[in-house]
């Protein structure tokens, strides 16, 4: 049973002044996220802090993506503070930012059970899967195909592809990844049907988000980043699917954890033509 809640904390709106605090939460909790992770995560949407005599306490990100949907994430509560109420807090005051839409989330086995208690219900899994590729094979494309740099007129595009893929509207989520990350294109007969993005994070880089019309074309768009930073230590969040999580084991990048995928309100129907096979990351979706 939850302690009675501790009102000497107060909740506020998080700003780059609290960013220094919150990465030393996550880091206590072996979290890999530097503190430009951190900046940017806040920058791509909105956060609040849990705070007691000056000192953060607890954190809690959310990305509005249009009017319908948002991802929540970097839930974190001081070990101290466990106990009292604040997640909760904390839970209630994002959802209350952002209204009616559907929330999406990636639970860790400690947060199912709050989770569940707001009306969140399972509908899959995300394996992470990190390591360093030192040997990747030349994929085959099929005729007319080919792996391109991104350039600034795909924007667009790419945006699209994505929505299509997750059922989100995060143009606003992409124009601060332009800024941060590098990107290829997986064109057939001159048409844009998927796109890889690569980016700084944690220890090393993440491989996402990457959409694509099927797991060969997956293939094809993660083995460009990782061929390209051999010995590398990348990291790849990937929807559950046993065929590419066997082929990233079998490059080096085991999986090491699974966490559970959560919604609140009702999920976009699926498009049976393209298909999220990464992350951006798992708090981002």
């Amino acid at each position: 049973m939850e302690k009675h809640a501790d009102r000497l904390v107060q909740l506020r709106d998080m700003t780059p002044d609290d960013l220094a605090q919150a990465h030393a939460l996550s880091r206590k909790l072996q979290w890999p996220h530097r503190l430009d992770d951190w900046d940017f995560m806040l920058r791509a949407g909105i956060g609040l802090v849990a705070e007691e005599d000056g000192a953060v306490v607890g954190t809690i990100l959310g990305w509005p993506y249009g009017a319908t949907m948002a991802t929540v994430g970097m839930v974190i509560v001081a070990e101290e503070k466990q106990g009292a109420g604040i997640g909760r807090r904390l839970m209630d005051a994002i959802m209350a930012r952002l209204g009616d839409r559907t929330i999406v989330l990636n639970a860790t086995a400690e947060g199912l059970p709050l989770y569940t208690r707001l009306g969140f219900t399972p509908f899959g899994e995300i394996r992470q899967h990190q390591g360093a590729a030192f040997s990747v094979p030349i994929p085959s494309l099929r005729p007319n195909e080919r792996v391109r740099p991104l350039s600034s007129s795909d924007h667009d595009a790419i945006v699209a592809l994505d929505r299509r893929a997750c059922g989100m509207d995060r143009a606003s989520l992409f124009a601060e990844l332009r800024k941060a990350a590098h990107g290829v294109v997986l064109d057939r007969d001159s048409r844009a049907i998927g796109f890889a993005l690569f980016r700084r994070f944690g220890r090393g880089y993440v491989i996402g988000p990457v959409v694509a019309p099927d797991v060969e074309g997956a293939k094809t768009l993660i083995s460009h980043w990782l061929g390209s930073n051999a010995g590398m230590f990348s990291r790849v969040d990937i929807p559950g699917d046993d065929d590419l999580t066997a082929w990233l084991d079998d490059l080096g990048l085991p999986c090491v954890g699974r966490v559970t995928r959560m919604a609140r309100g009702p999920l976009a129907p699926p498009d049976t033509d393209v298909h999220t096979f990464a992350l951006a990351s798992q708090a981002l979706g």
